[in-house]
C-alpha cells in the first residue's frame, strides 16, 4: 500500500524546498537560515548531524529553492508568516522534540514559532538573535534609525551593488575573503523586490516581547565583532528567556555556520542532553 500525504503537508514540504538527510530515528534537528541565504548555509554544519539526528533543512520563501511564486507580501509582511511555514513543515514531517537552530533573523522566526506552538520543541539554538535591531533607551540592538535607513535606501537603489558591499563585512574574517565571496554570492541569488521586502520586515522588526514569551530550553549563541547582533543584543535575549544558556563564540562575524562550523556544532551537541 502506498502512503500519500495529504495535499497540504505536501505543498508546505516543496514551498519551503525542504530536504531531510541524517538518521530517520534521530531527534530531529532542523537548521534554518537568515536574510539573504539559503539551506546551503549549513552545508558544512548538517552533515556532522546526520549520524544521529534527522536532519531537515528549509528555504524561507523567496530563498534558495523555494517556490518563489509562493511569496505573498501580505504574508511576509512580518516574520509571522515565516514562523507560520516552520509549524507547517514541522506538522507535515509529524516532527517532535525538535531542536530548532535559528540564524540571525530566523533565530526570531523560531521564537515566534515556539510561542504559537511549544509542543513541537525540544530545544532553541538561536544563532547571533536579535529581537530588535533598532537601538531603543536602554536598549542596544546596534543601529540608530538613521543608520537601518541608509541601509535600506542603498539596498533600493542598487540591490546588486550593496551586496557586494555589505556581505563581506557581515561575514567579517577578511583574512579569508573566500568566506565573503560566498555570502555575495548568496545574497546575490535572492531575487531584489523580495529582498528588498524582506530587509525592511527584519530591520525594521520589534519582537523584545516574543523572547520573554519562550519556556523552551533555549542555547542563545554570540559571535565576536559581529557588525549585525552585538553582543548587548546576545546578552538581551539570554536575559529574557528564563531558560537560556549564553555562550560567547571565539568565532567572528555574524555567519559561523560558514566561519566556525566545528565550533558551533560543538557548542550544539554539549547543549544537548
Amino acid at each position: 500500500m502506498t502512503f500519500t500525504a495529504p495535499r497540504a503537508q505536501t505543498d508546505a514540504l516543496r514551498r519551503n524546498n525542504v530536504t531531510v538527510s541524517g538518521d530517520p530515528n534521530g531527534r530531529p534537528i532542523v537548521l534554518v537560515h537568515g536574510f539573504g541565504c539559503s539551506q546551503a548555509m549549513w552545508r558544512s554544519v548538517a552533515p556532522i548531524f546526520e549520524a544521529d539526528h534527522r536532519v531537515v533543512l528549509l528555504d524561507l520563501v523567496g530563498a534558495g529553492g523555494s517556490d518563489r511564486d509562493a511569496y505573498d507580501p501580505v504574508k511576509y509582511d512580518s516574520l509571522h508568516g515565516y514562523a507560520d511555514d516552520v509549524l507547517e513543515v514541522l506538522d507535515a514531517l509529524d516532527l517532535h522534540d525538535v531542536v530548532y537552530v535559528g540564524h540571525s533573523v530566523a533565530a526570531t522566526i523560531g521564537v515566534l514559532a515556539e510561542t504559537t506552538d511549544a509542543s513541537r520543541f525540544g530545544a532553541l539554538v538561536l544563532v547571533g538573535p536579535s529581537p530588535r535591531y533598532l537601538d531603543d533607551e536602554d536598549y542596544r540592538g546596534g543601529f540608530a534609525r538613521s543608520d537601518i535607513d541608509g541601509l535600506l535606501d542603498a539596498l533600493d537603489a542598487n540591490y546588486l551593488g550593496w551586496s557586494a558591499d555589505m556581505a563581506p563585512a557581515i561575514m567579517g574574517n577578511p583574512e579569508r575573503p573566500e568566506l565573503g565571496r560566498q555570502l555575495t554570492e548568496s545574497f546575490c541569488a535572492v531575487d531584489p523586490q523580495i529582498a528588498r521586502h524582506f530587509a525592511r520586515v527584519t530591520f525594521l522588526s520589534d519582537n523584545r516581547r516574543d523572547f520573554s514569551a519562550v519556556r523552551t530550553p533555549t542555547l542563545v549563541l554570540q559571535c565576536s565583532d559581529d557588525v549585525i547582533a552585538p553582543v548587548s543584543a546576545g546578552r538581551y535575549v539570554h536575559e529574557q528567556i528564563p531558560a537560556s544558556r549564553f555562550v560567547q563564540l571565539a568565532a567572528t562575524g555574524h555567519c559561523p555556520n560558514l566561519s566556525a562550523p566545528d565550533e558551533l556544532v560543538r557548542e550544539i551537541r554539549s547543549f544537548l542532553p
